[in-house]
């Protein structure tokens, strides 16, 4: 009776982990473009499911989490400027209670750096939040890794 009861549990507790998957609606990709021997430009691309959406860098405070980057100090390279990203939609969100700037479908960041190796590899962090009409997750984080050649 106990291994049935035991057999009986393990089932209830993995079905719940199934349905309990985490939402991933947002995918990252990463490369570089080496733009003279001295410069490079990466390039940050956040693939968007249909109805959800990643706020901009810009958000003011008391609204979502921003979309943020965080690139690890290097002798290799120097980061140079900020993050650039297309103009983003802005929308009143009751949410929130203000307008903000967000993209939908796809967005392309770039990021400038100075090269002072031939190679290198740049990692850090990128910090988003994604929302639909219906509910938002959490803020969440990726870490990267770009190699420039």
């Amino acid at each position: 009776m106990k291994k049935l009861l035991l057999a009986v549990a393990a089932l209830f507790v993995f079905s719940i982990g199934a349905k309990a998957q985490i939402e991933a609606p947002v995918t990252w990709a990463f490369a570089a473009k080496k733009t003279s021997p001295t410069e490079a430009t990466l390039l940050v691309k956040a693939t968007i499911d249909k109805g959800w959406h990643v706020y901009s860098q810009t958000v003011k405070e008391g609204g979502p989490v921003k979309t943020t980057f965080t690139f690890d100090p290097s002798k290799d390279f120097t980061v140079v400027g900020k993050t650039i990203e297309p103009t983003p939609i802005n929308r009143y969100e009751k949410v929130f209670s203000m307008n903000v700037g967000f993209f939908e479908n796809s967005v392309i960041f770039q990021q400038k750096i100075k090269l002072k190796a031939k190679a290198t590899t740049v990692t850090g962090k990128v910090e988003f939040m994604t929302c639909n009409d219906v509910k938002c997750l959490p803020p969440d984080e990726v870490k990267f890794s770009i190699p420039v050649k």
